[in-house]
């Protein structure tokens, strides 16, 4: 599913983020990325999502090397992803049903159909109630979750997540992981860069990647 080799991302001025890493995150597989602050942790997850390009070394997706890919063949290949980012990136002048749509109409999915698998990403996170609300007016545990949502409504075959529950507090958080589970449960390939060291307690994922100073220790 994910396999990188000798994975470097090094930055202008020399900074390498991810240095010659090396790992494998099989297809149905929860793995978390840790490590301190500053670790390449953020780094990674943009690798695989194709939001980085690599410096060097290769990263295959679904047998694809992300690496040698063409820019304008990224965007179909991201098709695959669904991102949770730790700040949302959720549109404030949208409804909820409205956010997790945009997907849905940047693919060209008819509005009926968009609107019904909308509503359904919104029910899995347990939002559906709240479609019409404005994001302003949702907690934060909330916006989390609906940016959840739309990160699944594409139907991704690879869920990425970074920081989710950084903001959160412990009933929140402990919400947020509950529901990755859950797809992780029903064979969705759940990536989570996380220093929140109760995902592994609680959940034991089957694979922990440690990174310290963009190295795997």
């Amino acid at each position: 599913m994910i396999v990188a080799s000798n994975l470097t991302k090094r930055y202008p001025g020399g900074y390498e983020a991810v240095r010659d890493v090396s790992f494998e995150i099989s297809a149905g597989q929860m793995a978390l990325i840790t490590g301190h602050s500053g670790a390449g942790k953020t780094t990674l997850v943009k690798l695989i999502a194709s939001i980085e390009r690599p410096t060097s070394g290769s990263l295959v997706v679904n047998g694809q090397n992300l690496a040698a890919l063409r820019r304008s063949a990224i965007p179909y290949v991201r098709r695959h992803f669904g991102m949770v980012f730790q700040d949302q990136k959720l549109l404030f002048d949208r409804s909820a049903l409205d956010n997790v749509m945009l997907p849905l109409e940047i693919a060209g999915l008819p509005r009926r159909e968009a609107v019904r698998r909308a509503q359904a990403a919104l029910d899995k996170v347990g939002l559906l109630a709240r479609e019409k609300a404005q994001p302003i007016a949702l907690s934060g545990g909330e916006q989390q979750r609906l940016a959840i949502a739309r990160a699944v409504v594409n139907r991704p075959t690879v869920l990425l997540a970074d920081e989710p529950t950084g903001n959160l507090d412990a009933e929140s958080a402990g919400e947020i992981l509950a529901i990755f589970s859950a797809f992780h449960q029903v064979g969705v390939t759940v990536v989570v860069a996380t220093h929140d060291q109760s995902w592994i307690e609680r959940h034991q994922p089957n694979n922990v990647l440690r990174l310290d100073h963009g190295s795997l220790r």
